[in-house]
């Protein structure tokens, strides 16, 4: 179990930090299940690749400055909701106002953001919003247990991590 969570927290720490970089991360994601009803995830996928006509602003609308500091979205931007695009250039507009060490924490997370796939990013978003709405004590907890999981040294963190999916078998013989 605290294998577990120590895992997962980490992935909701690289991305819910990212959407919300001046909030502390506080929050485990649970796995991703399944949704009966959604589209197989090929469809997801195309879905969410699918470029946002007309969306603005246009990764070009965007002042040089604004464009050096999101660099790691460039590739991502033309899917980008019009929410999303928001919630990043307000990012952007605080930028030059953190600390040194803040601007690296922000475009770290940001690249961690970025290398997300679409379905961990909706993950990430849901959990977040429902550590948001939970109570105090649950939040300490999960705070404990996050410094638990920082505390240990990189070769346990790798051995708390979920083994690869077994590669699909092929048949011994081509017909």
């Amino acid at each position: 179990m605290r294998r577990a969570c120590g895992l997962l927290l980490a992935l909701l720490v690289a991305a819910g930090a990212a959407a919300q970089p001046s909030a502390q991360a506080q929050a485990q994601p649970a796995p991703a299940q399944p949704q009966p009803s959604s589209p197989p995830p090929a469809k997801k996928a195309a879905k969410a690749k699918a470029v946002k006509k007309n969306v603005r602003p246009a990764w070009a609308e965007l002042t040089a400055e604004q464009q050096q500091i999101l660099a790691p979205l460039k590739n991502d931007w033309d899917t980008l909701e019009v929410e999303r695009r928001q919630k990043w250039i307000q990012i952007a507009k605080r930028y030059p106002k953190m600390t040194q060490l803040e601007q690296e924490r922000v475009q770290r997370r940001m690249q961690l953001w970025a290398n997300l796939s679409p379905e961990q990013r909706r993950q990430a978003r849901e959990n977040y919003k429902r550590i948001a709405k939970s109570p105090r004590p649950e939040k300490k907890s999960l705070r404990e247990q996050w410094a638990e999981y920082q505390a240990l040294p990189p070769h346990e963190r790798e051995n708390l991590a979920p083994p690869p999916p077994p590669e699909p078998r092929r048949p011994k013989h081509p017909q």
